[in-house]
């Protein structure tokens, strides 16, 4: 049997599986890397660890699964977005790249913004500059430091590092490259006018593919370092919210994603381009070829939830090392036994600023409404509660917009809750689906090789490979009384606003 290999280049690990012919996961493995936090507000990683772990990940993936190289029938790429890399002319790394979750741009986003023109920002690439992107990472690069942009001659993102030390070729995908700030996104190519008004030289840039097309093949060197083949075919990819939308089935309209990770994302298939004239909503090409999608992004969903554990669960963490169990399984049981609504407690999730609906990187969390009622119990649900009110206001956002759902496809590391899932159900309203698929971004970046190579459509490709597993209705009067907490919480930013302002400045000032 032939195998896909599907790569995804997190933030904190990089995980590689092997998918066979009939869609099911033979083996997977992963690799962890360091993230560094050089200031306040600063995340970076080293391009070169990215290489090194994939490669090693590879190698200890094909002897795990006793499966040798020459069985891999093609390889996809997904990874973190936004994130930039920069190469010299020899191609030697410039300097460490700047994630997805570094916030020092603010700066830098309102002049992108004051130089073009929100409104004409928004036509030009369907969203508002926000401290995430790419662009502005580059803007700070050339103000900050002008001996590092000066040296600079390619721009890229973290997977297609990888992707040129597999193939040693430049290339990047529709789906990563709208998170840019630099693609023209209706017409799925890079804006020139965007360039020349930010003076980023278009040289820079790489060439552009769907997702699915074969972008390279595998070089004589990278396959003595990983155990593949030469020549085998690597496709272009995606970034991680596409791959892993492709990866729960989410490739036809009525049908979303709520992704469970250290982000928060909701994510809807949108068969027309259409862009949110105030760029409340991202307006990003889709990983399926011609498609686009729709998204909303909360900086600290899972990170909020794991910021909680690895604070205050001490004794939860003990008790699982003890058995050998996740110690989320713990704390989602201890919030089970908290009634809903925490009894008046609210939690504010914006433990790294925020993205969507408040496009804010000084936005800070909170817990409003302790009392000496409250228990660790309440205080655990309030934060399980206060990520999903987070996620649903994306998902308002859709429904402005005119888009109809009927389902909800839960993935990441929350989705094995189904106490989460019934909050998710009863919060949004709708029914929440888990599917067997369960390995997010990496097996989508599987679909987009196997579409590619074997020349199938993504969408028929998901229709056999993906199904449903479990479906949870939302309850009638759990999702009444959550309407009325969440109109509370939604009153909550804009009243501390000024507050969370005036603690980041100050912070700021030191």
């Amino acid at each position: 049997m032939a195998y896909f290999l599907g790569i995804d280049l997190g933030t904190s690990a990089v995980k590689c599986i092997l998918v066979g012919e009939d869609g099911a996961v033979a083996a997977s493995r992963s690799e962890e890397y360091p993230l560094h936090t050089p200031q306040p507000g600063w995340a970076e990683q080293h391009p070169e660890d990215w290489w090194t772990k994939t490669a090693a990940c590879i190698r200890a993936l094909l002897a795990d699964a006793a499966i040798p190289g020459s069985e891999i029938a093609g390889v996809g790429l997904s990874g973190q977005m936004h994130g930039s890399v920069f190469l010299d002319k020899e191609l030697r790394v410039v300097r460490p790249a700047l994630l997805w979750c570094d916030q020092r741009t603010a700066a830098e986003c309102d002049w992108i913004e004051a130089t073009i023109g929100q409104q004409e920002l928004a036509r030009l690439t369907g969203n508002r500059a926000l401290t995430g992107f790419t662009a502005p990472k580059v803007i700070w690069l050339r103000k900050h430091e002008p001996e590092h942009f000066a040296r600079t001659a390619h721009l890229m993102l973290p997977k297609d590092y990888v992707r040129l030390q597999l193939t040693g070729e430049f290339g990047m995908d529709m789906a990563d490259a709208s998170g840019t700030l630099l693609l023209d996104v209706a017409r799925r190519r890079w804006s020139e006018e965007v360039l020349q008004r930010l003076g980023i030289p278009a040289e820079w840039l790489p060439p552009l593919y769907e997702s699915n097309d074969i972008a390279g093949r595998l070089t004589a060197e990278a396959a003595q370092l990983t155990g593949l083949a030469e020549g085998t075919p690597v496709v272009a990819g995606g970034g991680d919210q596409a791959c892993g939308a492709v990866g729960v089935g989410v490739v036809r309209e009525g049908i979303a994603s709520v992704a469970l990770g250290t982000s928060g994302v909701v994510f809807v298939h949108d068969d027309t381009y259409e862009a949110d004239p105030l760029c409340r909503l991202h307006a990003f090409c889709h990983g399926v070829p011609g498609r686009w999608h729709r998204m909303g992004v909360m900086l600290a969903a899972g990170g909020s939830f794991q910021w909680w554990k690895n604070h205050f669960a001490f004794e939860e963490l003990h008790k699982a090392k003890a058995e050998g169990r996740d110690v989320y399984e713990y704390l989602t049981a201890l919030a089970e036994t908290a009634p809903l609504g925490s009894e008046g407690l609210l939690f504010l999730p914006y433990l790294s600023g925020e993205r969507t609906p408040h496009p804010d990187p000084k936005a800070r969390g909170a817990f409003i409404g302790l009392t000496v009622r409250h228990s660790k119990a309440h205080l655990t649900r309030a934060v399980l509660e206060g990520i999903t009110f987070g996620l649903r206001d994306s998902m308002e956002l859709v429904k402005q917009s005119g888009i109809q759902i009927r389902e909800l496809r839960v993935n990441g590391g929350g989705a094995r809750s189904p106490f989460w899932r019934q909050m998710i159900a009863d919060i949004f309203g709708l029914p929440v689906v888990t599917v067997n698929s369960t390995d997010g971004p990496a097996y989508g970046a599987a679909v987009m090789a196997a579409s590619g190579v074997r020349n199938v459509d993504i969408t028929e490709l998901c229709d056999r490979w993906i199904r449903p597993v479990t479906r949870t209705e939302p309850n009638p009067a759990s999702s009444s009384r959550y309407e009325s907490f969440y109109a509370v919480y939604r009153t909550l930013y804009d009243t501390l606003k000024a507050t969370s302002h005036q603690l980041t400045d100050l912070v700021a000032e030191g």
